[in-house]
Parts: structure tokens; sequence; C-alpha cells
């Protein structure tokens, strides 16, 4: 039993740092700790008591919650016992809950809340394969087959053999399932990827082996474990380190939840970089001339010195004297704000512009852009603080192939790659053709590996003049500016490019004032004449160095943001398009009426 299966890993480190702390969460508005042999106890009787209630090596347990230490001692306890979990996003419907939990033949599902509880059990009587549904909240119900977590603990402490748990967990081969991972599905019912014990810790040990994580560090977690990306960079990739894991309270916390806890490193998708990006631009533009000026001075020199740091060249000692003026005016007072001992960010999920990563390097901000999927477990490639390279999403991760296809699409081979899809093996066999996972995404490598996206295969337009177009890099670029919030550019079979936009609207209205515009009402605001002036003047500055086809010719201004309980984005926080395209479609067809 060691590093290769997550139980082994994880008691291994409980051995080595026992009482120290693990793990940080706010309950009522303070923060509480828990030390590794507290983590350890609570998952050994989870265990036990699963063990109790007929669950055996290669069973699956589901966990439809938000993100809790209790989440992840469920899944500990999952993996360390031999069974598999079922990760399910906590804002799935009733029925979609129905179709994984049926699909998956989970014989356990913890839920996080009343409201999760009520789902399950909307959808049980179909669901046969179903014996337990654990509360993590201590919700009670007059359902025989509901029971609390606490009452779970207990039934584990009084176990029979406590012995079990230990002798389950030696058993465990780097072989056996870890997690089925459902995969939000675009067309009909999701697909359940199947990821082994191996293709984890294959990640979880590539990862830590470039990127400088010790025990001493903090990481602030708040993306959804149901997320391969947060479970295995964030948590696992923790835990392999001995680092202490603080769980964010929500993403509108954030902000708060960064000053107390002062990360050494974060796990993100691109969201959060544009709204730190657009924040610090629009707090330089309420300032004054001088300090504007002082500002756009800074980044300069961070923008020299930054090209110099990535291409490895040495920084002259009179640019490096710039350097240690503008960090002390303007660099450090952004890096307070961010707890003062950030070291680096990770990005994945989507696409990253450029332009903010350069941005955030020249404030001496660190973002570790890299790319891979639910089937990579996930990363494939990821740029380094040694080698790093705007644009791209980095260099292969050791013991990982990469190849590009005739077509263009990003095929991959390696540890990490899942055993395949439960239950389809019709689709395993054409997504792992000959041994190479193929990603469905378009992208080249460069003459050192770094590998570049285009765009989704499935998401490219194509006009009806026949021309493929990537919506991603145009809805990248019109994010940057700082009266646009959200974008979702449309155009297949059109002939030409349109956008809904979500404008920023703190600074349009602070804009709009100034104008003279009434702003109480958002659509009438959004329809006036001047509005809709600025927003095109913007919208063609942003383009100018597109090709003409690629330049969006119509757009809607969008009186409310997309966001995940509207169906609209997915819980990392990407515009599901089909979604936007379904919702707004009388708006889409009146941009193109008469053309």
């Amino acid at each position: 039993m060691g590093d290769d299966t997550i139980g082994g890993m994880f008691a291994s480190r409980v051995k080595k740092y026992g009482d120290r702390v693990m793990m940080k969460h706010k309950v009522g508005g303070s923060w509480k700790e828990i030390t590794w042999n507290q983590f350890y106890d609570c998952s050994r009787n989870l265990g036990l008591a699963m063990i109790s209630g007929g669950v055996n090596p290669g069973d699956r347990v589901a966990i439809f919650a938000n993100n809790s230490p209790h989440w992840q001692m469920v899944d500990m306890a999952t993996q360390s016992i031999g069974a598999a979990d079922v990760p399910l996003y906590a804002t799935i419907t009733a029925r979609q809950a129905e179709y994984i939990l049926s699909d998956s033949g989970s014989k356990m599902v913890f839920v996080g809340s009343k409201s999760h509880l009520d789902r399950v059990l909307e959808v049980c009587d179909d669901l046969p394969d179903l014996k337990k549904i654990i509360t993590m909240d201590g919700t009670t119900s007059d359902h025989p087959d509901v029971i609390t977590f606490d009452d779970m603990l207990k039934l584990g402490a009084k176990n029979a053999n406590p012995d079990e748990f230990e002798g389950r967990l030696g058993k465990v081969s780097p072989e056996d399932l870890c997690s089925i991972v459902y995969t939000s599905g675009t067309t009909g019912n999701p697909k359940g990827v199947m990821l082994l014990h191996r293709n984890f810790m294959s990640n979880v040990s590539t990862a830590s082996s470039f990127v400088e994580v010790d025990d001493t560090d903090v990481c602030l977690s708040f993306l959804p474990l149901s997320h391969v990306l947060e479970r295995m960079s964030g948590y696992y990739t923790s835990v392999y380190n001995g680092v202490t894991i603080a769980h964010a309270g929500s993403i509108d916390t954030l902000t708060d939840d960064i000053l107390e806890i002062r990360p050494h490193f974060m796990v993100s998708v691109p969201r959060l970089y544009e709204k730190i990006h657009a924040g610090v631009l629009a707090n330089i533009d309420a300032e004054p001339p001088l300090k504007q000026k002082i500002f756009n001075w800074a980044v300069g020199v961070g923008r020299k010195v930054s090209e110099l740091t990535v291409n490895h060249k040495p920084v002259p000692a009179w640019l490096g004297v710039k350097y240690k003026v503008a960090n002390k005016l303007v660099f450090s007072k952004i890096y307070e704000k961010m707890g003062g001992r950030l070291r680096f960010f990770f990005s994945g999920g989507a696409p990253l512009a450029r332009e903010i990563a350069e941005f955030f390097h020249a404030l001496g901000i660190m973002i570790l852009e890299g790319y891979g999927l639910t089937e990579t477990s996930p990363v494939l490639t990821v740029n380094r603080p040694d080698a790093l390279r705007f644009g791209s999403v980095g260099q292969p991760l050791p013991g990982v192939e990469i190849k590009i296809a005739d077509d263009g699409e990003i095929l991959a081979k390696g540890p990490n790659v899942m055993k395949g899809y439960w239950n389809r093996p019709d689709e395993t066999a054409e997504a792992l053709e000959d041994g190479w996972f193929h990603t469905g995404d378009i992208g080249h490598l460069d003459e050192d590996d770094f590998l570049f996206i285009t765009d989704r295969k499935k998401d490219l337009i194509v006009t009806a003049g026949g021309k493929n177009i990537a919506p991603q890099n145009i809805e990248n670029a019109l994010k940057l500016d700082r009266y646009i919030e959200q974008v979702a550019v449309i155009g297949d079979n059109r002939k030409f490019v349109s956008a809904l936009i979500v404008p920023t609207f703190t600074d349009l209205e602070a804009w709009a004032v100034r104008e003279g515009i009434d702003t109480t009402d958002r659509k009438k605001m959004l329809a006036d004449e001047r509005v809709q002036k600025l927003f095109k003047q913007h919208i063609d500055e942003a383009l100018s160095d597109f090709d003409r086809h690629e330049r969006v010719t119509r757009f809607v201004l969008l009186p409310e943001e997309m966001t995940e309980d509207s169906g609209l984005l997915t819980p990392t926080l990407k515009v599901k398009r089909k979604e936007v395209s379904s919702r707004y479609a009388d708006l889409i067809e009146n941009m193109y009426s008469g053309d």
C-alpha cells in the first residue's frame, strides 16, 4: 500500500502529519480546523458503515452535494474500501440525478442539503439499486432509507470488525475503478467516464514533480469537487503534498476568503481571472490621471521584465530598479489583496485569453494554464514556472503523448487516460481508437511541443460562406473590454457573425449617468442609441485585428447575466451554447432578419 492508490496515499500522509491541520472550513462566520487524524477517523468510520450497509469492492457510492469536508470524507472512505464514487453536480435536477444514479447502479447516495434530499426522494422509487440516502447536513426524514451523516459515523464506530477498513484498503489496486464522473452531455444523456486510481495518481505525481508545493502551503478551494480539475489539482494534489485545504464559502465570498486564508495557490477557471482583471482596470479608471499614469508606467515595466523572464533572459540592472519601484507603488498593493502569499494560480476548464495571462505576469502573478478533459483525469499539458509560453496550454506532462490528427484534432495517450465510458462499449471504442483518445479539440504543437488550442471541434462555426470560425477566440478578445462581462458568439450556417453580450453593468451604468442616460430601466438603457453606439465602437476596436469574416456584424445587449442557475452556464462557468441559442432564438433570428 502506497502512493499508487488514493486511499493508500492518504493513509501514508495521515501517519506523517497526524494532528497537524489538514482542512479549514467556515462555520458560523469563523474558520474551523480539521486535523489529518480527525479526517481519517471520520473517513474510516464512514467506510466501516458502508461495509456494514453492504457496499462491496467495485460498488458505487454517489455524492450529491456542494463542496465541504464531508464531501471529501465520503470520497476518501469510498476509495479506501475499494468502491467507486459517483459525484453529481449540486445543481442538477431530480430527473438528471435519477439518470446518473440509475445508470451507475449506486447503492448509496450522500446528499448535502434538504433540497438534494427532496430531489432524490422524488425519484428513489425508480432506483432499485439504491439502498441508503445519507444526509450530510443532519436533515431527517420519515423515509426508512434515510439516515444522517452523524448516525453513519456512529454506525461505523460500532462496527463489529474495525480492522476490515484497513483490510479493504490494503487490497485496493491501482487498476481498480476509482470514480465514475458523468460529463455534461450537450445532446442526450451524459456519459460516465471511468477513472482508475492509476489515472488520478499519475496526474497527481507528475504535477507535483514540477510545481513547488509543500506541507507549509495553504490552497483555497472553491471550484466544484464534482469537477475533475478541482478534485485532482486542489484536493488530491494537496493531500499528496501535505497542503492545508481551505474551503471558500462561495464565489461571492471569495474576495474575503482570500484575504482571510492568504492562500499560496488556487485552482480556477478563466472566469475568475477575467473578473479580477476587469476589477483592477475599473479601479484604475476611477483614479486621478496621475495615478493612472503611474499604473500604466508600472505595467509597461512589468511587461518588459515578464518578456525577459519568460524567455530566460537576464533582467538589466536599470530595469530591475524600475521594477522594484513599480512593485512598491502598484504591484504590491494588488498582491496584498490576494493575501500576500500567492505564488501562482492554476487555470483550466476553458481557454484563458493570452492578454490576461500576460497582464498578471507583468504584475508578478503567475497563472499556470493547462489543458485536459474529464477523460484524462484531467491534465494533459500545462505551463510550468520554468517553461511558460503565453497563448499556449503548455507542454505534455511526463508520460503523456500528444499528436495532431490530419483534421487538426488533438489526440492523447498516457497513464491518465480513462478506462472508458461506463456501459458504453461502442462509444469507448470510438473515443479510444488504437489507444489514442480523441479529445474533440482542435489545435497544434509548436517546435518546442507547446500545445495551442484553436477551439472545440463541435463549437467551430461554419458560416454560410464556408468560413471556419473559432468563437472562443472572438469571445476572449471581447471579454477583455471593460464594458463586456459575457459573450456568446453566433454564426453557424449564417451569412455573418453576431453576438449576444451581457454588459458589465457597474461600468456601463456609471458611464450612462455621466452621459445623462436614465439607468432605472435596464432594457431602455440598453436600447438607447448612445449605448448601442458605445458598444459598436468597443466591439470594432476589440476585433480590429481579426479577419473581416470573424468580426461581429450585429449584436444584442442582454439585461441579465448568464448564470449556472439559469441553465446557461456549466458548473465551471462556460457558456452552454445550445442552451443560449435556444433561450434567445427570437433575438438571434431578429439579428438575421432580412439577410
